[in-house]
């Protein structure tokens, strides 16, 4: 059974608190290696990243140490702990080991004994670090040339097959890419990323693949209209398919209503006629915008309760539920419910009648 990532980091904190080490299976692309970083961050660690893929059993074990070590008169030979395993063994460190099962059954095998004992070569690593991996196998791994982690290999993780939801990535994307891009896959999740089957050799959107765009056309300054530029671009990084719907969809970006205009300007007549997609794709560019972090005022707040009692009542529980996840909840929820709206026939109604309407499934 898959979980999302919202969930996997809702869970994760108790198996590391135990010291145990966690696998993270799942498509290339979903952010696995981010969650990591990410998850890092909030504990305050720094994170030692190897590819185990890259790695010898040299890169494991270190080199011998050429001073003259002896036991009981006895020379012998210890090895030097290599950087990265001296660092996670002097000091607390998220330890993320990436594409092991693309690794050799000689690097495998030592990894098996760090995870497994904490320790190798007779370097045992901090208490307070932790062990994190990531592969492409499992349910997915006849996809993709990686080798097969038997019973026991697998027993020493705590092991997570993650699938990611549309909502994972737009929530982390909010702030890291452009606002066209994440509009785009925000009105059509179907192009975030290709979760069928794999033809050969031919390029297909990723949720990394969106970000990498989505930081060429930042650094190169275009304009976001439809142009032969951006096709090709985008062609390059997500597949034909995606680069046409997104160049399409630039053709009337400029015209499509924003956060800002709905709130501040009162746009919300613009709305009438909208399907639950797009009032649904709306809901989430005001959660992410982070309008709701902050006190609204009494404008906003009469042209989003003008809104809320226009649009389908699960949208509108979506609105509802962003409306407390705000830092200002409480104040902007009190100020809100008092609010006397306007439908789109004109009639006026009191939100707090409207929500009691929705609660118990009455018209809306």
């Amino acid at each position: 059974m898959s979980i999302d990532f919202k969930t996997f980091l809702s869970v994760v904190t108790h198996i590391t608190d135990a010291r145990y080490p966690v696998l993270i299976r799942g498509r290339h692309g979903i952010g696995k290696s981010t969650v990591v970083y990410q998850y890092a961050k909030e504990q305050g660690l720094p994170v030692v990243e190897r590819r185990a893929s890259q790695m010898t059993e040299g890169d494991l074990l270190g080199l011998p140490d050429l001073d003259d070590t002896t036991i009981k008169g006895q020379k012998i030979t210890k090895f030097c702990a290599p950087d990265w395993l001296a660092q996670a063994c002097n000091e607390a460190v998220v330890l993320f080991l990436d594409e092991v099962d693309r690794a050799t059954m000689e690097v495998r095998q030592g990894i098996f004994e760090l995870c497994d004992s904490r320790k190798i070569a007779g370097h045992t690593l901090h208490p307070d670090t932790l062990i994190f991996a990531a592969v492409n196998g499992g349910q997915h791994g006849a996809q993709y040339q990686v080798g097969e982690m038997d019973p026991a290999e697998l027993d020493r993780y705590t092991v997570f097959d993650v699938e990611p939801t549309v909502e994972d990535w737009l929530a982390w994307a909010g702030d890291r890419v452009v606002k066209p891009i994440f509009d785009f896959i925000n009105s059509n999740h179907q192009h975030l990323e290709h979760n069928d089957d794999f033809e050969p050799n031919k390029v297909y959107p990723s949720r990394r693949s969106w970000e990498r765009l989505s930081q060429t056309l930042d650094a190169a300054g275009v304009k976001y209209e439809q142009s032969p530029v951006i096709y090709h671009l985008a062609q390059g990084f997500v597949g034909m398919e995606a680069a046409i719907a997104f160049n399409d969809y630039l053709r009337e970006y400029k015209n499509e209503l924003t956060v800002e205009q709905l709130l501040n300007d009162g746009r919300v007549d613009d709305t009438n006629g909208w399907v639950i997609n797009e009032h649904t794709a709306m809901v989430e560019k005001i959660k992410q915008s982070k309008v709701l972090n902050a006190e609204l005022n009494t404008a906003q707040l009469q042209n989003l309760a003008n809104y809320f009692v226009r649009i389908p009542s699960e949208v509108g529980m979506l609105l509802w539920s962003a409306m407390g996840e705000g830092e200002q909840a409480q104040t902007n929820i009190v100020h809100f419910h008092d609010v006397k709206a306007t439908d789109a026939d004109g009639n006026t109604v009191s939100v707090q009648q409207h929500i009691v309407s929705v609660l118990t499934a009455g018209s809306n």
